[in-house]
């Protein structure tokens, strides 16, 4: 009796322990399906995210064909200028710079392309950087974005505070002789913000990493002097 009550205790617990491994794998195996999902559903999420951050845009009137920077003027030799409005080199460089700049376009000697990224937000409680930005799309759509990027440096806003405000951009953008009403409509909608991020984006992909940064046909300048840049420009030019 007690041999046969043995053999079904034995065999009990053989059944308990087939059926522990069964539910194991059952579990491991809608573990496994569950990562999997997320995985894809993941890589899936990325992909859209990747697409739309990367491609879904709309560049302003006066942008080069990448739509990274706006042109100014149509000489030979092409200067990439990447600046941020936050920047407080770039509001020196400009006044150092800019009349150079200037001279070299409307010489014909040179195109300026001007890529006006968003690297400091951190050093604004508002997103400065993009929102002055995406206002020089809106002054480019206006025709109006040299005067506006050069008023954007003359009243540039000290790093760590909120900068200036959308009615103060709107203010500049009408005292430069854009029209208010479309200009604060722009700048409001936001209708470059997503055209800044691109710009940004793209500016790190190609190994800007500080601002300012001036490529002379696609060479980075170290001397950033007028004298520099006149010999950079001349050189690229022969």
């Amino acid at each position: 009796m007690s041999s046969r009550k043995g053999r079904k205790d034995a065999a009990r617990v053989v059944r308990e322990q087939i059926a522990r491994e069964k539910r194991r794998k059952r579990t491991l195996w809608t573990s496994i399906a569950a990562v999997l999902v997320l995985v894809i559903a993941g890589g899936i999420g990325w992909a859209v995210y990747s697409s739309q951050k990367s491609d879904e845009f709309t560049a302003p009137p006066g942008a080069n064909d990448a739509g990274t920077g706006i042109v100014l003027g149509t000489g030979p030799v092409t200067i990439d200028l990447y600046e941020d409005y936050l920047c407080p080199a770039c509001k020196q460089f400009q006044q150092i710079n800019g009349e150079t700049l200037n001279q070299l376009v409307s010489e014909g000697k040179a195109k300026l392309v001007f890529h006006p990224v968003a690297f400091l937000n951190r050093f604004s409680t508002t997103e400065y950087s993009t929102r002055s930005s995406a206002a020089s799309g809106c002054a480019a759509q206006g025709g109006k974005f040299r005067e506006f990027t050069d008023q954007l440096f003359a009243k540039q806003p000290p790093e760590g505070g909120a900068g200036l405000s959308n009615d103060e951009l709107v203010d500049i953008g009408a005292g430069v002789g854009l029209n208010r009403d479309e200009f604060a409509s722009c700048v409001s909608d936001g209708t470059y913000r997503s055209w800044t991020e691109y710009v940004t984006d793209e500016a790190s992909k190609s190994g800007v990493t500080g601002t300012p940064t001036i490529k002379v046909n696609g060479s980075e300048l170290q001397d950033r002097s007028p004298e520099g840049i006149k010999s950079a420009v001349e050189a690229a030019g022969k």
